[in-house]
């Protein structure tokens, strides 16, 4: 057996002679010396380069394209647009969804802010020994908070004892451009403020109502107890999220200048109780 493995290497090493010649002169043109191996070798390595110079040229070219069930530009970029589609979708039936439960609680006469109250104590009960480091920035906001809210008269006021009473967190400080004007239809306060300054929340509440609009530009709308809804429009980001529980004097949006209806950055404010406009002026100092 090995005689003949060696008789076989043997003969693929055996060198013939290719030879070309004149037919006419017999006289020999070209010649080389070969052997088997050389020319197996050779197929191999032009076989390997063909395959090679193949592979490139599908993969990157459009010749890729040709290949059933490979996809097309169009096919690929219609892909990629479902997918986003899709994405947006999800979002938007999340939306609904809160949307639909709030309005739900609020037809069945319960109360979102005990409800979240109780959501949010039990969420704190598991964060008791966290401890996060205070900027300076959220060490200038706590302090001037805590000086409005010193002659705060709601704070340890039964809510029992008066509906009809309110003291509310100003949503913005600035100067009053339009009043409140019901027979104009008009049914709230514009305030002219600086650039990017925060809109907070007037009272405690949870938001039912994030969305842009063509004529009002990014409105916000919270849903606090009594029937009370607060409105705040043209705003130029908003920084919560439907169903969402704030507390009075969080930052919920950025004043802006979006929508239609605008003429320069203003917050326009509105406070609804029971389906029936309020003048926030009579409840709130806006400067």
């Amino acid at each position: 057996m090995a005689k003949e493995k060696v008789r076989l290497w043997d003969r693929l090493k055996y060198k013939y002679k290719l030879s070309i010649q004149n037919e006419t002169s017999y006289e020999e043109v070209f010649s080389m010396r070969l052997s088997q191996l050389h020319v197996l070798m050779t197929l191999s390595v032009i076989a390997v380069i063909l395959i090679t110079l193949t592979t490139l040229l599908i993969a990157f070219t459009g010749l890729k394209e040709f290949i059933p069930g490979y996809p097309d530009g169009n096919m690929r970029k219609l892909i990629t647009e479902n997918a986003l589609r899709v994405d947006s979708l999800e979002v938007e039936l999340k939306k609904r969804d809160r949307f639909l439960a709030s309005i739900q609680m609020i037809l069945r006469g319960e109360d979102h802010t005990q409800i979240e109250e109780e959501k949010n104590d039990s969420i704190k009960n598991n964060y008791d020994t966290i401890q996060f480091g205070i900027s300076p920035e959220e060490s200038e906001f706590r302090s001037t908070v805590e000086e409005r809210e010193r002659f705060n008269l709601m704070v340890g006021l039964n809510k029992e004892q008066n509906r009809d009473y309110y003291h509310f967190f100003p949503p913005v400080e600035g100067i009053v451009s339009r009043s409140f004007d019901e027979k104009s239809g008009h049914f709230g306060t514009d305030v002219v403020a600086k650039a990017n300054s925060k809109v907070s929340t007037i009272a405690d509440g949870v938001i039912i109502f994030t969305d842009w609009t063509i004529k009002t530009g990014y409105v916000i709308q919270v849903q606090h107890e009594n029937n009370l809804v607060s409105v705040y429009k043209h705003n130029s980001t908003l920084l919560k999220k439907q169903g969402d529980y704030v507390r009075a004097g969080e930052v919920i949006a950025i004043v802006g200048n979006t929508g239609e209806e605008t003429t320069g950055p203003h917050l326009h404010f509105e406070l609804w109780r029971a389906g029936n406009p309020l003048n926030p002026e009579n409840f709130i100092k806006f400067r």
